[in-house]
């Protein structure tokens, strides 16, 4: 029995009974409905673009690094050019006339200019030490990196010079720069006033001297050009 609200009085129907869950759960799928969702579309779309982000960042990041990979290189590769010239400067502006102070022949090997410098002093920048004894002979030069290598690197061969002996176990290598492609040296005649390839004149000093080396990390040889301190004007 219950009450019946319309006629106010006691009806003999059964009472239904209320399944609130299933109330709950309609209103939650209606809230549901109205509320914003993603698909699966979507979703993949944004990974899609997460990704495309994601390798945009990585190349960005990897070729600033490489870039500043190449420029320390370089930096590094120039501060040695610029070392060499400082060195060659102290040495040949220090040199006095006479007693083959300085000489220069030409070579080449494999069409490729192989230029040689000589010139002879005591312990010094040109002997990169400050306690040898006596006098050196002192040649700017290249040379293979081993027997086994095309490479050649650009250094100073060192030997005393008053050794007569035919063998070479009193001479010293120093390397400066490593795989270099060619060297070329000239000479400005204070005489002829003109850039010559060869320096025999043992009495006098060439007024400049041009070097040019070729760079194997670059397709621009680097140059210099040395004046000689003591050359008469």
């Amino acid at each position: 029995m219950f009450i019946d609200p319309d006629n106010h009085g006691i009806a003999d129907c059964p009472p239904r009974r209320v399944n609130f869950l299933r109330i709950a759960d309609r209103v939650i799928s209606r809230k549901a409905k109205g509320a914003p969702g993603f698909t699966l579309l979507e979703i993949t779309l944004a990974v899609g673009i997460l990704a495309m982000m994601s390798v945009a960042i990585y190349r960005f990041v990897e070729s600033n690094l490489t870039a500043m990979r190449v420029s320390s290189e370089t930096s590094a590769a120039d501060a040695r050019y610029e070392g060499l010239r400082e060195l060659l400067m102290a040495q040949w502006q220090s040199l006095p006339p006479g007693n083959g102070a300085l000489t220069g022949e030409p070579f080449k090997l494999n069409d490729r200019p192989r230029d040689e410098i000589k010139w002879t002093c005591s312990a010094g920048p040109g002997l990169l030490t400050r306690y040898a004894p006596g006098e050196f002979t002192v040649w700017l030069r290249l040379q293979p990196e081993n027997k086994k290598s095309d490479r050649l690197d650009l250094g100073l061969l060192r030997k005393p010079k008053d050794d007569s002996s035919i063998t070479h176990e009193h001479e010293t290598w120093v390397p400066l720069i490593e795989d270099v492609g060619s060297l070329q040296i000239q000479y400005f005649d204070p005489r002829l006033n003109v850039w010559v390839g060869r320096w025999t004149d043992a009495m006098l000093l060439p007024r400049l001297v041009k070097i040019v080396i070729g760079r194997s990390d670059t397709a621009m040889p680097w140059e210099v050009i040395i004046p000689l301190g003591r050359t008469p004007f």
